[in-house]
């Protein structure tokens, strides 16, 4: 991916416009739900926007990006970064136009999810639940709530009908119609003012493996129509939330499915949620960056050298994959992904600065993964401020360079033995050139090999 400044430079223009009329109570659930999920700067960036409409108008006036990096006080990385998590969420929608006078955005700001639609998402409450607790969770739930009203049984409803308040009696309707139909009809190039409900997050049904999991569901206890396409969205969620796989879906689906033969949605989900807190001792997931954000990325061009090659599988996998695939396929156990989880979050290393972590902690205490060596580096990575892969190895290198120099020297050393001949190969610094000298060594020892057995077959003679 390219990095923020081959998308985005201060002088780019942008206009904003909004798909919908914006209320007052839209800043009160974007400050007390969607806040703690995104962050202030994200809060900022599209409140500024926001700010930017007219009053009762759908389009700003044209500005510059260096004109946001004034008002946000914030540079244009972290204008972008915060652009691309407000788009992820589902609060803007962005285009762009390249021309010879240059390049053009326009950011569409959507409305956020009304409270109801918030609290029964399925995923964005579950984030926010994790983020501030059970108490401010409550609280925030009372805050958004009122209590229902109750209907008296002895109450019959007498509201009229419309037809039967109104009628139509208008001779010459049909003519009257016929000379005005132009003023009647919607202009072609306008759109009348209003706002369409706003749709909750969605992961694309496509990332989740439907064949595998209808292979291994009986046809005679899940019949195929039981798998509606708003239960494959339930499901695509799930398994994007709770890293649930195709197999494992299976018994939480088997035992969501009711006497219609029909998957009970809210069962689905009640499964799943207590599956995770069983498994993460009654932790709910936290909503982070998978792989490393687009802004840190350094390998954008096609890597060509092994390291090259490594920086690029850092920046575009997941940490637990790489521990996973470090440990030989074994999975991780609970207290390592929540240590994984605390360091991401704690100290707000990126995943593909957590991925080096995880191999340089691996191959220096034999294949442990302790919490206090881990947040040791972590913490000192985070005072180093890090974000990038190539960044991270080379912290690490210049960490073993100083330890072998101190240990040469006889200099003493709080750190414990360590194996090094378990290193990772990027540690070495001269990268080919060490090659070559190992190649070249191998080459002579070889040679004094064969000239020695030469002497002893010309002795035996």
């Amino acid at each position: 991916m390219a990095q923020h400044w081959q998308e985005l430079i201060p002088i780019d223009r942008y206009l904003v416009t909004s798909n919908g009329l914006l209320h007052e109570y839209d800043r009160k659930v974007l400050t007390f739900l969607y806040q703690p999920l995104i962050g202030s700067t994200c809060l900022s960036l599209y409140m500024t926007l926001w700010a930017e409409l007219e009053e009762n108008k759908l389009w700003s006036e044209s500005s510059t990006h260096h004109l946001l990096m004034n008002l946000l006080s914030v540079n244009l990385k972290d204008i972008y970064e915060a652009r691309l998590m407000l788009e992820g969420i589902g609060l803007l929608k962005t285009y762009v136009k390249t021309d010879e006078s240059g390049r053009s955005f326009i950011y569409e700001i959507h409305p956020p999810l009304n409270p109801e639609q918030f609290f029964l998402d399925g995923m964005l409450n579950i984030y926010l639940y994790r983020k501030i607790g059970k108490n401010h969770f409550s609280r925030l739930k009372r805050f958004f709530t009122i209590p229902k009203k109750p209907m008296e049984e002895d109450y019959l409803e007498v509201t009229r009908a419309f037809q039967d308040v109104f009628a139509s009696a208008t001779p010459g309707s049909l003519q009257y119609m016929q000379e005005h139909a132009e003023d009647l009809e919607a202009e072609s190039t306008q759109e009348f003012i209003g706002r369409q409900e706003q749709k909750p997050i969605q992961i694309d049904t496509n990332t989740f493996d439907f064949d595998m999991l209808m292979a291994g569901l009986n046809e005679s206890l899940v019949p195929q129509k039981a798998l509606t396409k708003k239960v494959k969205e339930v499901i695509s969620n799930l398994a994007f939330l709770y890293g649930i796989s195709p197999i494992e879906m299976k018994n939480f689906i088997l035992g969501a499915i009711n006497e219609n033969d029909e998957i009970d949605i809210d069962d689905l989900r009640k499964g799943a949620r207590d599956w995770y807190q069983f498994e993460n001792y009654d932790q709910l997931p936290s909503l982070i960056n998978r792989t490393q954000p687009a802004v840190h990325q350094v390998q954008v061009t096609e890597p060509k050298t092994q390291e090259e090659k490594l920086i690029r599988y850092y920046e575009t996998t997941p940490p637990i994959v790489i521990f996973k695939e470090l440990s030989g396929g074994v999975e991780p156990s609970v207290s390592n992904l929540k240590i994984l989880e605390e360091v991401m979050i704690k100290y707000k290393l990126p995943p593909g600065v957590v991925n080096v972590l995880i191999e340089v902690v691996l191959r220096k205490t034999d294949m442990k993964f302790t919490k206090g060596f881990v947040e040791s580096i972590a913490s000192h990575w985070a005072r180093l401020k890090i974000k990038s892969v190539k960044e991270a190895m080379e912290a690490a290198r210049k960490e073993e360079r100083s330890f072998k120099e101190s240990k040469k020297t006889g200099k003493s050393t709080k750190q414990k033995p360590i194996r090094t001949e378990v290193l990772p190969d990027w540690f070495d610094d001269n990268g080919k050139e060490s090659v070559k000298d190992s190649i070249k060594d191998n080459s002579e020892l070889e040679a004094k090999k064969r000239a020695f057995e030469e002497k002893l077959k010309a002795f035996r003679k």
